[in-house]
This record gives structure tokens, C-alpha cells and sequence, in this order.
């Protein structure tokens, strides 16, 4: 049916009442969680994270001649639990992977055409490895759970045994090793940073024993975040630094550090998991880096010696795991109109292949809404946001009716939203619900600054901004002021648990894996964030009563509005009793309260018949909260 034809022969239904072709089941159909791509000699390698298969990481391969095959057999999961939130989970040099498998946490080795073969005892976890070519071993990051109290990370060498090479910092990341082989440089930090807080950029050469000599501090510090060390083809040691308030590239020299580009521009990230990468060689004199400007990620081409800075045109988004050789560059990119995929780059012609796509499922343009990039005032400073309106091309509402509105608040909350297509925003719209999805304050992509307005603030600055986008799109005549809906995961559950616990915008909310209790959160969380309240909230136990002050469980008295819950029960991250105790609250307090377990979840809801029921249960809640 042509767009014409459509506008034409539009049936009439309220917002929120619109039929959809795009079911639960159909959104999810086919996803994949696609990450880590590597390449060795002319195949490339990735993730692929499979609902279908009850959340299972897939190594996969692509030959040369676009065959691409799965490498790591059922069962095996290529997925590690170092930091809880894993990442760089494998690593492959000439044909051999190497993985963590999330069953044991061991380490495996896989040659080609034979089974699996663990290398590593089990009790530690294992993460972001690299080869050792010159000393026949892997290098790894390790997590040590064998002993009493809090796991104790290191760097090692794994061979014939392990060795430790790097020992007494609190978090290790990116050990990687100097063309030559001489040479071992990586990320440190300490209690109670976060990596995107302050990190030590360390370098040291190996001894002929396999171990490292005097270790030297290259760049970093308690307040300087340093990101994605790397090494060119030459033997040049880059890295990327906020020093100057935004994450740019810079490259160490003979005791010197020089800017390769300054600009107002992010070309780093939060490093909540292992071997994020957004620049890479092509070859010792040019860099492919991906950045981002105004929320919107970007690809330029760097001559390292000219010092130019050439962008690329690109349909889609560079967003995650950018990879490089002489003539093509790999990402996984995505668009407002196109979801996450394997893209590969031909830099001789700025042609672009798709290789694998996050969804099985093509939706019709006609049903996409395309996002409008918006900023609004709230508490007197800037706040930036993606709106999305209702799309569908075969339904109108009345006229005069206005749309029930979805204010989404990212997870992290040291985190950022994306305008890239996402199925499940679009089983929203094409229904009648209008999406704003909010960088609040504490997101990255806008600058140290814009990052740092949470420390001290969490529960206070993220709720305004939440409370402030909700008001900005009434006002604006985008949103219906009875019909406001507040909805998170994670941090962004906590956000929302506090936004209608403390102020009364919102009339309806949903709370994935949320937090309702910061001080039990404190006691019971994993150690990668087990210090990471203290720039958010304060130091505990001296701020123990900001810690209450903010916790929405002691405050039930003041909710008045309909609350779901959702939560896996086997999360360590944020454990099962923080929804518990609110739901159990809610309904003491006599409120409609919907409380929804999922066995075998942990951070994140990964297999297919769950994120169905999720989003089933939650539309079926809120048309029920009104009356739809």
C-alpha cells in the first residue's frame, strides 16, 4: 500500500489503542547483541548474543568469501563475569580463540575443527586478553574469587602456569603488548574511582623471565580518565584523555605527550565493559576514530603526521568495537531508520557492506518513528533528549487528543541513549505512545563537565531532568499531562522509583531491576561499583542519612500513582530484594503494584520468551492503569 493510499483510507483509534503488527514476539525475533569484533589475517570475528538461545554469546566468523559460520559450539557461552558486566570476553590469533565461558569462567583454547579445551583452573575470572606471541602465552586481565572478602584483580600471563604481572591496584583493564614484544602497557585505577573518574595510563618492558621491570606512570592520575590505550604499527603508544574536559586523542613520545586532535568532541566512553575501542589503525600514519557531537557518532580519518582531520559520510553510526586495516574498517554501526549491524567500511570508495544485523526483523519505514534530537531547560540547565513521536501509517488519533508519554532514563547512570533503531521503542510508537528517551545529567557523549553535574547528586539532578523533559514535551503540545509514564532499568530504575516517590509529574511507572534501597545497595552490591556511591551521593557511613534521605523505600507514604516491577532473580548487580522490598511496600500501602520475576535472568533481561513477557505484561499494565 503506497504512503499515499495509507493517509487516505486512516482509520480513527485513541493514542495508546492503535493496533500494531509490530508484536513483542516480532520486535524480538532474530536479536542479537552484537559485540567485539577482531580481526586476524583476512576473517573477521565477533559476538553475538542470542535470545533465541536463551541469551548465549556466539563466537562468529567471517571468511573472505562472506561465509560466516559459528565458531564456539553449544553449550559454551563466550561471555565473563570479570566486573560483573564482562566484556572482551575472547580473543583470536591465527585461527586459535581463546574465551571465557560463563558456566566455569574458565579460559578455553579452540583451534580450528576441534572441540573446546579449558587452559585455566576455575575460581577466577577472565577477561580482555591478549597474545603473547614472543613468550608462547596469553595475557589476561583476573579476577581472584578463591579467597575471603572482595576479589583481587591482576594482570597475568597464562601458560604452562600463571603469572602474575601486574598486582596492588584495585581494577586493571587493556593490557596490551608493543609490536616488538618488549614492552607491556595498560589501565589501572583505584578504589573509589570509576574508570571514567581517574585512571593510571602504566607501561613497563618485560624481562627475560616473562616479567615486567620498573613500571612508569605514562599519563593519568585520580582525576584524569584515560581510555583505550593503544599501539600503532610503529611502536607509538596512543591513548585517549579528558584532561582538557573532553575525551580526545593524544599519543605519548619520548616522555612527551602530544594532542593528536583537540576538539569538543567525546572520542572515549564509560568503560562499564572491557575492550571498548573507538579508534584504529589503518596504518602507522592514519587513524580511523569514531566520536561523538551533539549525541550523534561520527567517523573521521586522522593523518597522525599532517595532523588532518578528514570526516567520512556515512548513512549509519560508528558506534561500537571499530577495527582497521590498509583498505577497510569494521564497526558496529546502526541508524534512526536501520538497527545495530556489522558494517564494513571500503576506504577506497566509502562504500559500506552490512555483514550481520542486531534484528531478523525489517520494519516498513512507514512504521519507524524517526527521532527529533531536542534540548530543555530543567533546573535552570540544559538537559538533551531524543523524541519520538507516535508513528503509524494506517491509524490517526482524534482530533485534539494528545499522546500518553514514555520518559525513558538510561541505565549507569553514567551512561548515554542513542538515536539508532531499536525495535522495542517502535512497539511503542506505532501503538499511539510518544518516547522521550533522556541524557540526563551524569550522561557521556557532552563532556567531562555535563558527566560530572551528578557527583553529589544522583536521586536529585537526574530526577529533575526526568521530571523537567515530561514537562517540556506538555508544554510543547507533544504529550498528554494525564497520561506521563516514567520507565528505567538498572540506574535508571532507581531514577524512576525516585521520580514518583518524590515528586508527582508522573502518573504510571516501570522499574527494571531498579533500586529502591541505596544503603542495602550498599552492602550488597559487586565490587567494580562497591565505591562508586561516594562521588554519587557521599561517602558512607558519614552520609548515611543522604543515603535514606534518597532511598525511595522509606518514603512509600508519598507514591500515589501505579507501579511495575521487573526483575531477574539471579542478578548480582542489583540483587532481587531491592524490587522485593518495594513491591512489597506498594502493596502494604494498598497501591496497584505488578511484580514480575524471571528465573535464570541476571543484569538484563537475554532470553527471548522473557523480553517477550516483559513487554507484553507492561503494555497490558499501563492500558489497564488508563483505561485504554
Amino acid at each position: 500500500m503506497t504512503q499515499e493510499l495509507r493517509t487516505l483510507t486512516k482509520s480513527t483509534a485513541p493514542y495508546g489503542a492503535w493496533p500494531s503488527p509490530l508484536t513483542a514476539a516480532r520486535v524480538t525475533a532474530g536479536a542479537l547483541r552484537l559485540d567485539h569484533i577482531q580481526l586476524d589475517g583476512d576473517d573477521v570475528y565477533w559476538v553475538e548474543g542470542r535470545a533465541s538461545e536463551a541469551g548465549r554469546s556466539v563466537i562468529v566468523k567471517c571468511a573472505p568469501n562472506g561465509v560466516i559460520s559459528d565458531v564456539t559450539p553449544a553449550p559454551f557461552n563466550a561471555r565473563t563475569r570479570v566486573h560483573e558486566y564482562g566484556g572482551a570476553a575472547y580473543t583470536v590469533d591465527r585461527g586459535i580463540v581463546y574465551f571465557s565461558n560463563f558456566a566455569d569462567q574458565r579460559v578455553y583454547r579452540q583451534s580450528a575443527g576441534h572441540a573446546p579445551v579449558p587452559i585455566t583452573p576455575e575460581g577466577c575470572f577472565y577477561a580482555d586478553f591478549r597474545v603473547d606471541r614472543t613468550r608462547h602465552r596469553l595475557i589476561s586481565v583476573r579476577e581472584d574469587h578463591t579467597g575471603a572478602g572482595e576479589a583481587v584483580n591482576t594482570i597475568v600471563a597464562i601458560g604452562d602456569a600463571e603469572l602474575v604481572l601486574a598486582t596492588g591496584a584495585d581494577f586493571y583493564s587493556d593490557p596490551i603488548i608493543s609490536p616488538d614484544g618488549a614492552t607491556l602497557a595498560w589501565l589501572q585505577w583505584h578504589h573509589p574511582n570509576l574508570p571514567w573518574d581517574g585512571t593510571e595510563l602504566c607501561c613497563a618492558p618485560f624481562n627475560a623471565d616473562g616479567t615486567l621491570g620498573e613500571i612508569v606512570i605514562v599519563a593519568g592520575g585520580a582525576a584524569e580518565s584515560i581510555f583505550q590505550p593503544e599501539w600503532s604499527p610503529d611502536g607509538a603508544l596512543y591513548f585517549v584523555s579528558d584532561r582538557s574536559g573532553w575525551w580526545n586523542l593524544y599519543r605519548a613520545d619520548a616522555g612527551a605527550i602530544d594532542s593528536v586532535h583537540a576538539m569538543a568532541a567525546e572520542f572515549g566512553k564509560p568503560q562499564w565493559t572491557f575492550s571498548m575501542v573507538t579508534y584504529a589503525f589503518v596504518d602507522a600514519g592514519r587513524i580511523a576514530a569514531t566520536y561523538t557531537e551533539d549525541g550523534r557518532w561520527r567517523l573521521a580519518l586522522i593523518d597522525t603526521a599532517a595532523k588532518t582531520f578528514t570526516p567520512v559520510a556515512l548513512s549509519v553510526e560508528p558506534l561500537e568495537s571499530i577495527r582497521a586495516n590498509a583498505s577497510l574498517v569494521y564497526f558496529i554501526g546502526g541508524s534512526p531508520t536501520e538497527p545495530m549491524s556489522i558494517t564494513r567500511l571500503a576506504l577506497a570508495d566509502g562504500s559500506t557492506t552490512n555483514l550481520r544485523s542486531a534484528s531478523a526483523e525489517r520494519i516498513d519505514p512507514a512504521w519507524i518513528s524517526v527521532p527529533e534530537a531536542v534540548t530543555y531547560i530543567a533546573a535552570g540547565r540544559d538537559v538533551h533528549a531524543f523524541y519520538y513521536p507516535p508513528a503509524n501509517p494506517e491509524v490517526a488519533a482524534p482530533a485534539g487528543d494528545l499522546p500518553p508519554l514514555l520518559v525513558l532514563t538510561h541505565g549507569g547512570p553514567t551512561g548515554a541513549t542513542l538515536d539508532v533503531l531499536d525495535p522495542k521503542c517502535q512497539f511503542w510508537t506505532s501503538r499511539g505512545f510518544a518516547v522521550l528517551d533522556v541524557n540526563y545529567s551524569g550522561s557521556t557523549g557532552y563532556g567531562r563537565a555535563y558527566r560530572e553535574r551528578l557527583n553529589g547528586q544522583w536521586g536529585i539532578a537526574d530526577v529533575e531532568d526526568a521530571v523537567g523533559g515530561a514537562r517540556a514535551m506538555v508544554a510543547a503540545g507533544k504529550a498528554d499531562p494525564a497520561r506521563l509514564i516514567i520507565r528505567g532499568g538498572s540506574a535508571g530504575g532507581y531514577t524512576t522509583l525516585a521520580a514518583l516517590t518524590f515528586h508527582d509529574t508522573f502518573k504510571a511507572g516501570a522499574s527494571y531491576y531498579g533500586i529502591c534501597d541505596l544503603e542495602v545497595l550498599q552492602q550488597d552490591t559487586h565490587k567494580f561499583e562497591s565505591r562508586y556511591n561516594e562521588s554519587l551521593i557521599g561517602p558512607y557511613p558519614a552520609a548515611r542519612d543522604v543515603y535514606f534521605a534518597r532511598s525511595p523505600i522509606h518514603f512509600t507514604d508519598r507514591l500515589s500513582c501505579p507501579i511495575i516491577l521487573f526483575q531477574g532473580l539471579d542478578d548480582k548487580v542489583v540483587p532481587p530484594n531491592q524490587s522485593a522490598m518495594m513491591a512489597d511496600a506498594l502493596r502494604q500501602k494498598g497501591l496497584k503494584v505488578q511484580y514480575v520475576t524471571f528465573a535464570g535472568e541476571q543484569h538484563g533481561f537475554r532470553k527471548a520468551e522473557n523480553i517477550i513477557r516483559a513487554l507484553d505484561e507492561e503494555l497490558a499494565f499501563y492500558r489497564d492503569v488508563f483505561a485504554i
